[in-house]
């Protein structure tokens, strides 16, 4: 993987240059920049002057069979545009950990599901692919250093080989050693991409490659609570923890090693095709440059994905007693190791029809479909085979005038593993005008099969035998956004919930459970420099569900900003986040689970945290003293007074945070 990443990062510097940047076309001066072209002009006494944009860029992207194009953001007031765990996730004691969302969202996929995502923020995938358009070759290098040797390093580089064909790649690497025992993670994730579009623009294609490695050490949490505040164990190496203090262990941020813990890998290969039917037209830019045009009436369109899954559980040196204890694991003699696994191998072939009423708006369409997926299995009995049949179709109306935006589509699986699985979902949004800004309605329905993990033919189903009914998720809402405020109401209704306990067993819920949300988000301008950024979500539901959620989660940032000395943008302030104490889950390392609970109650102190963030042309920087609230004068001074993400899993104590980010245009 080393070879890999250096590969990455000298393809990358061989192909750009320092260069200051800026997302959009320019106009200044006598120098104006349109798409590849740049025009100089000349003074008065004769001379051509000095272009000081010509390292300038035009740079958007958009999602794979979306329609909304994106610009870059180069805003330094959020960190989460930087850090891989959005302040609304709640991670498990460093970056790189398990992860769950305070803000409860439900898994509505209908289809097979292998089941295993407490490490999905971590990962790349083909749904969040930005496929760019520049004029310019472009490159972003990143690096985190945090204490504890905590890094991550991001590489990115995307440009236009010829103005209708775009490739690119994506490389992260999150390495966490971690400040307690047998608490390291290694993730690794590459993705390449390229989009291409016909000379006559009727025939489109995108490819993706997509590779995910998730090394994560699990120590299943401290032994007690009390050490942390022991004045005999401010070096938290001192402190047991429930897995992995047989194991030597060695806080090295160059070893990947997993002694007790998950590897979880994934790769991806998507390819997608189309053919558009139509009028066609052109039109005579010069004697020798013609701009074809072309208007669909109707597009052909064939998608092929390959992917594979492994997951894996070990232990080289396993406690009998915890694991009679959490799994009803009976070890009768020291084994080498403890072993679990399950492997996927995943085909799927799409066939789709496109409609267009309006061959002038292409944001009008009607879309039929059809898919074949072939699933090959390495579970608990050998390998089995599975299959599924899906159909599919869509609606969607984005007007020309942009003011409405209607959105109508469903999956119906035919036959197969998860036959009568389906998905049904709506919306519809208005413009209103620049000051009331957007409002937006949706509705939403998932029928589907609990994930395969539930199923007892699973290698991580540890002796449950389940006979589940298909869970029904129903989700509806509205958002209105302008430039005031941004507000969000939500609610969730799930039949059959399907979930683990007690670490291993597993149950589904046979009450309807409902959760009522209620957010709002507020740039409150206290003086000229001075801005409160409010994020803030209510949520409701019964005490007795076996989802658990905080009732209010909220996050502040207080923060003096401004343009200072014509190029530096400055944002520096106290951040802090907060939610109500709750009865959070427990954490299952063996099968990867977040299992709720009754006993305990998580009452944390607000986290707090001081940054330093600023932008110098295509420069960024940032410092951040994170977990202030740590600070503690018993038993002697010391940011030892942690706070929990799950019952006896502490958070970090105070750590300093230093990063960099700098854009590069060729």
């Amino acid at each position: 993987m080393k070879k890999v990443f250096f590969g990455i990062i000298f393809f990358g510097l061989v192909n750009t240059a320092f260069a200051q940047e800026d997302p959009m076309p320019v106009t200044r001066g006598n120098t104006t920049i349109t798409n590849r072209n740049i025009v100089q002009k000349k003074d008065s006494t004769g001379f051509q002057q000095r272009d000081d944009l010509k390292d300038s860029i035009t740079i958007s992207y958009r999602y794979l069979d979306a329609i909304k194009r994106y610009s870059l953001d180069s805003a330094v007031n959020d960190f989460d545009k930087y850090f891989s765990v959005p302040s609304s996730y709640q991670y498990l004691g460093n970056n790189g950990a398990a992860a769950f969302p305070l803000i409860y969202k439900p898994f509505d996929k209908a289809g097979w599901d292998a089941g295993f995502h407490a490490f999905d923020i971590y990962k790349f995938t083909i749904e969040d692919t930005k496929f760019y358009k520049t004029t310019r070759p472009f490159s972003l290098l990143g690096y985190q250093l945090a204490s504890g040797k905590e890094q991550m390093i991001q590489a990115q580089h995307t440009q236009n080989i010829k103005p209708n064909f775009n490739a690119g790649f994506d490389y992260r690497l999150i390495n966490a050693p971690g400040l307690f025992i047998n608490q390291n993670n290694n993730h690794n994730n590459v993705r390449f991409f390229s989009s291409y579009q016909g000379k006559k623009k009727r025939y489109n294609a995108y490819f993706v490659l997509v590779s995910n490695t998730i090394r994560a050490s699990e120590n299943g949490g401290i032994v007690n609570d009390s050490f942390l505040l022991n004045p005999n164990t401010k070096d938290r190496f001192g402190i047991d923890v429930n897995m992995g203090n047989a194991s030597q262990f060695f806080q090295n941020p160059f070893s990947t090693n997993i002694r007790t813990g998950n590897i979880y890998k994934n790769s991806s290969i998507f390819l997608q095709q189309s053919y558009d039917l139509g009028k066609k037209d052109s039109i005579a830019v010069n004697d020798s440059t013609t701009e074809y045009l072309f208007y669909p009436r109707l597009r052909v369109q064939h998608s092929i994905t390959y992917s594979s899954y492994k997951y894996n559980f070990k232990d080289v040196a396993p406690d009998s007693v915890l694991y009679d204890d959490w799994y009803d694991i009976k070890i009768l003699q020291k084994p080498d190791t403890i072993s679990y696994a399950e492997k996927w191998k995943v085909i799927e072939n799409d066939f789709s029809l496109i409609q267009f009423p309006d061959p002038k708006n292409p944001a009008q369409f009607f879309k039929a479909g059809a898919t074949i997926q072939n699933l090959k299995a390495t579970i608990k009995n050998g390998e089995a085979s599975f299959y599924n049949i899906k159909l599919h179709g869509e609606y969607r109306n984005r007007t020309r005038n942009k003011l409405w935006d209607m959105q109508l589509k469903g999956a119906f699986y035919l036959n197969g593993l998860n036959g009568g699985d389906y998905t049904v979902a709506a919306s519809l949004s208005r413009f209103l005008n620049k000051k009331l800004g957007d409002i937006r309605l949706y509705f939403s329905n998932t029928n589907r099969t609990p994930s395969f993990i539930f199923d007892e033919r699973s290698s991580f189903n540890l002796g449950n035998i389940n006979n589940f009914n298909k869970e029904n998720i129903t989700s509806f809402g509205a958002t209105a956004t302008n430039p005031f405020v941004q507000l969000g109401f939500a609610n969730h209704l799930i039949s059959n919930y399907s979930y683990f306990y007690n670490y291993y067993q597993t149950t589904q819920s046979s009450k309807l459970i409902n959760i009522l949300q209620v957010s709002a988000s507020k740039k409150i301008k206290l003086t000229k420099r001075w801005n409160w950024y409010l994020d803030a979500t209510l949520q409701q539901t019964d005490a007795a569900a076996a989802i658990k959620v905080p009732l209010l989660y909220t996050r502040s940032r207080i923060a003096y900003e401004g343009n200072f000395f014509k190029n530096l943008s400055l944002s520096t302030g106290i951040e802090v986040r907060y939610y109500t104490p709750y009865k959070a889950n427990n954490y299952s390392p063996l099968v990867g689970q977040f299992t709720p609970q009754d006993t305990l109650t998580l009452k944390n102190l607000p986290d707090v945290s001081a940054f330093l963030h600023f932008r110098i042309k295509s420069f960024t920087g940032f410092l951040r003293s994170e977990n202030l609230n740590t600070m503690s004068f018993k038993n002697g001074f010391g940011f030892v007074d942690n706070n929990f993400s799950a019952p006896h899993i502490p958070t970090q104590g105070m750590i300093i945070r230093f990063g960099i980010r700098w854009w590069f245009v060729n």
